[in-house]
């Protein structure tokens, strides 16, 4: 399987990073690739569309943890957007709900970044 991984600045307040595919081991190393790209090129809140996604691994999961780490040190934020229920089960199983916000639109991860 592939991923497909698009950015787009959002008002000059937030990056908006959407993925549409399976994160996985094989496909991880391209979405890191972009994410710390934009990092790298000082942008510290983003927010990931996870909408197209129909699975994630621990490798992905992985991916996502290190992002928010990094923009942390920068008083940056990553937001997700998931209505995928299962996809959310592993955020929810893993306790990564405590430490990501998940919105269920774009329109609301950004009005949080207001």
């Amino acid at each position: 399987m592939d991923i497909k991984v698009e950015t787009k600045d959002i008002e000059n307040i937030v990056k908006l990073v959407s993925l549409s595919g399976e994160i996985d081991v094989y496909t991880s190393p391209k979405v890191k690739e972009t994410i710390n790209a934009l990092i790298e090129g000082g942008s510290y809140n983003l927010i990931i569309n996870l909408e197209q996604v129909r699975y994630i691994d621990s490798t992905g999961l992985g991916v996502l943890i290190g992002a928010l780490k990094k923009v942390r040190e920068h008083e940056g934020n990553i937001y997700l957007v998931c209505v995928d229920q299962q996809i959310k089960k592993v955020f929810t199983i893993t306790g990564l709900v405590k430490i990501f916000k998940i919105f269920e639109n774009n329109e609301e991860a950004i009005s949080s970044f207001r």
